[in-house]
């Protein structure tokens, strides 16, 4: 899986404007849905908050992968948004979250999502891409630093 191919440069917001966990999310719906790519702003919130309610997303090292499963969308959606100052989102290691990817996919399609999911965490494993990403001035350079890293 090659995440470029799923997220677009529309979908990328640095820095968030959003302090807290629950904003965070919402600010990264409302920019998949700012690009078209929710039919249903609210079931897709709805979705990635409940997921949240039975687990924090928060993976440590200063990573968060919001994520749901719901009708709201046809196929695999994705945004990433940077946190300007690291954001409380109780994460496995208590530390704060300044890199945040949240992912929307139909509930009927099990693959793509595992598939997304095991892919950024591959990739979050290398501390030098992490450190840089949350170095990033624009979302154009996210971008590119994501790509170049892919095509590695």
């Amino acid at each position: 899986m090659i995440l470029t191919q799923i997220l677009r440069p529309a979908c990328v917001k640095v820095p968030l404007d959003g302090k807290d966990k629950k904003s965070a999310i919402i600010e990264l719906v409302d920019v998949l849905d700012n690009n078209g790519l929710l039919l249903d702003k609210e079931t897709a919130l709805q979705a990635v908050l409940t997921r949240e309610e039975t687990r924090s997303t928060g993976i440590g090292s200063g990573i968060a992968i919001p994520h749901g499963k719901c009708t709201a969308v046809k196929e695999l959606v994705m945004a990433i948004g940077i946190a300007a100052e690291p954001i409380e989102f109780e994460s496995v290691d208590g530390k704060g979250v300044s890199i945040i990817i949240l992912l929307v996919s139909p509930a009927n399609q099990t693959g793509p999502h595992i598939q997304a999911l095991a892919k950024i965490s591959r990739l979050m494993l290398d501390e030098e891409f992490r450190q840089k990403l949350q170095k990033v001035g624009s979302p154009d350079e996210l971008y590119e630093l994501l790509s170049n890293k892919e095509n590695e």
